[in-house]
């Protein structure tokens, strides 16, 4: 896989029990490129190995007057310079496809998951690690995997260095053989407190992310009640623990820098005092002991690789181990869907919840009132086959549509069937056209979308907050949409969504933010685009109940009621408190008068949906 060939057409399944065995699966599924790596990295360092024998050699027929010896000595180091040019040139090639991949290899993983899980991955996985783990962690996991492959062409290096000096000077080649482990071996007492250090710092900047994204996110909350001071001492505090463990770590990470150069140093030290010994002796020659020397000198460059192996494992394997909990997370079946469930194909029909009993007929406009929000977005979340390992997963069955079960189909067979609007919905930074050019039947414009959801002004807006476009649908969003009101948000969000025209569209308060004119004008929109198509609204607005076919009421995650607005108004005391916003108080004295909202009350109420409807 080349760089430009990403995105991979199937990133593969993970093994995701644990960081290394992730960090394992990655580096054996990159094999070709660590291959690659490993034969430019061999050529790369073998080359410079092989300088200190081609000194020697030069050096021995200069005391010799040999220039025969001396062209030969020219010609091999030539030769070397080669080789170390090719070989550092493709393995930083080679080097950096290799991190690139395994980091892109990672984003498309977590992509894929973030996308399978939908809404359910944020209460499962605070939102700010998911973004410490698809932005700084693959960096750190790709350095690690394509680490290996250097660090296996430095070890053989410095064996087949070691090797050759045994056999071209046994007498100084057995003092290298033995400090050479000992150099590389040396540090590993340090290792496990440089990596539980990491391991700290990485943890602390973890939470000081996740603050600072949540921080950002509620920003306009804080200014609203004073309380940007309160936020700011908070993530100082969180970023000044990060700023002493970082220190804590460097100092021990700059202790092991320290004995890398101390020991070959001193080794360097004792293999010269030997040699200059064995020379005075006559037991070998200048050549010889300028090749030991050079060789040892030269060897301290791959010995660095053992060094950054051992940062690379540190600060890739709690990044690996983020990761790979992310990635381990699963729908309540396998996206796959069960045997035999391609066979459904899209399904339509009815949709129905044998955990509450809501039953939404097929090609209606059907409205479910629900006093507890949480309790309504998550019902709405299930009925998209979106949420994951609630607490309905110990409930009898998934949601049914046209009698197959929404979490036996493959995952975009569920997704296409049905549409889920939650009530935050989430406008991406790019123009109106690029917003609404999303998956859809072609059935519904973009134009009739939009004039459904009353968003004129809105595009009105947008021209005039634009410099170079004269056509709305070039006007450009800005992230999140943070230029436009929420309820200008809110209509644009219900706009894209009803291009799509899906077999079931659900709605989770889809016009808490628009004022009462501009809701009763939506919902008279949405019924009209969506005639013949199974729409469900989560809403407590009388003047979208009024428009629906049939009004639900749930109660304890159960439905209790089902009718007209206007007759479960009269009927359902517990309706009638949600719509009508009756406190408890006020139920307990009509319960006790015997009176509650009488005949006349409820006229009122029945001529002010009216009112508002023609206004």
């Amino acid at each position: 896989m080349q760089i430009q060939d990403l995105p991979y057409p199937d990133p593969g399944v993970p093994d995701a029990r644990s960081g290394p065995r992730f960090l394992r699966w990655l580096f054996l599924n990159q094999l070709p490129g660590q291959l690659k790596s490993l034969a430019w990295g061999l050529l790369h360092f073998a080359s410079v190995a092989s300088f200190p024998f081609c000194v020697g050699i030069g050096v021995q027929a200069a005391v010799d007057r040999s220039g025969s010896r001396l062209a030969l000595a020219g010609g091999l180091m030539a030769l070397a310079c080669v080789g170390n040019a090719v070989g550092d040139t493709f393995l930083h090639r080679a080097a950096i496809t290799n991190w690139i991949t395994a980091a892109a290899r990672v984003q498309q993983l977590l992509a894929r998951r973030t996308a399978t899980l939908g809404s359910a991955l944020t209460r499962r996985v605070a939102a700010g690690e998911v973004v410490a783990v698809s932005t700084g962690d693959v960096e750190k996991i790709g350095w690690f995997v394509e680490a290996l492959s250097r660090f296996t062409a430095a070890v053989v290096t410095i064996v087949l260095v070691c090797v050759g000096l045994l056999v071209y000077q046994p007498g100084l080649g057995v003092v290298v053989v033995v400090g050479l482990p000992l150099l590389a071996l040396a540090v590993l007492p340090l290792l496990p407190h440089a990596t539980r250090r990491a391991d700290i710092q990485r943890e602390k900047a973890g939470r000081a992310t996740e603050l600072a994204s949540d921080t950002v996110a509620g920003l306009r909350v804080l200014r609203g009640i004073g309380g940007e001071e309160l936020f700011l001492d908070r993530y100082r505090r969180a970023s000044q623990e990060v700023r002493h463990a970082a220190v804590r770590s460097a100092r021990m990470w700059s202790l092991i820098a320290a004995i890398q150069v101390l020991l070959p140093g001193i080794l360097l030290i004792t293999v010269v005092c030997y040699g200059v010994h064995l020379a005075r002796q006559g037991r070998i020659t200048v050549g010889e002991l300028v090749t030991v020397y050079s060789s040892v000198m030269l060897l301290a460059y791959p010995l660095r690789h053992f060094e950054e192996i051992a940062m690379a494992y540190s600060f890739s394997r709690p990044s690996a181990k983020r990761a790979a909990r992310v990635l381990a997370l699963e729908r309540v079946v396998d996206t796959a869907g069960t045997p035999g469930s391609e066979q459904h194909g899209r399904p339509s029909g009815d949709l129905y919840d044998p955990v509450t009993g809501l039953l939404a007929p097929a090609g209606r406009l059907t409205a479910v009132v629900c006093g507890d929000p949480d309790a309504a977005g998550l019902l709405a979340e299930r009925l998209g086959g979106h949420a994951a390992h609630t607490t309905h997963t110990t409930r009898n069955g998934s949601v049914l549509l046209g009698g197959v079960p929404l979490d036996d189909l493959p995952l975009d067979s569920a997704r296409g069937s049905v549409l889920v609007q939650d009530k935050d919905p989430v406008l991406l930074s790019g123009t109106l056209r690029e917003l609404l050019d999303v998956p859809a039947s072609g059935a519904v414009g973009a134009r009739e979308a939009l004039d459904a959801a009353q968003c004129a002004d809105v595009l009105a807006a947008l021209v005039q907050g634009a410099l170079d476009a004269a056509d709305p649908m070039d006007a450009r969003l800005t992230e999140r949409g943070r230029s436009l009101s929420g309820g200008q948000r809110q209509r644009l969000s219900l706009a894209r969504s009803l291009v799509t025209d899906p077999e079931v569209l659900v709605l989770d308060e889809p016009t808490s933010a628009v004022d009462s004119h501009t809701e009763a004008r939506i919902a008279e929109g949405v019924r009209e685009l969506r005639a013949g198509r199974t729409t469900v609204v989560f809403t407590s607005s009388p003047l979208l109940l009024d428009r629906a076919d049939q009004v639900v009421l749930l109660h304890d995650e159960t439905v209790v009621a089902v009718g007209g607005h206007r007759e479960l108004v009269r009927t359902e005391p517990r309706y009638r408190a949600v719509v009508t916003r009756e406190t408890e108080a006020e139920a307990k004295t009509g319960a006790e008068t015997g009176s509650g909202l009488g005949t006349d009350d409820l006229t009122d109420l029945d001529k002010l949906v009216e009112i508002e409807e023609t206004a």
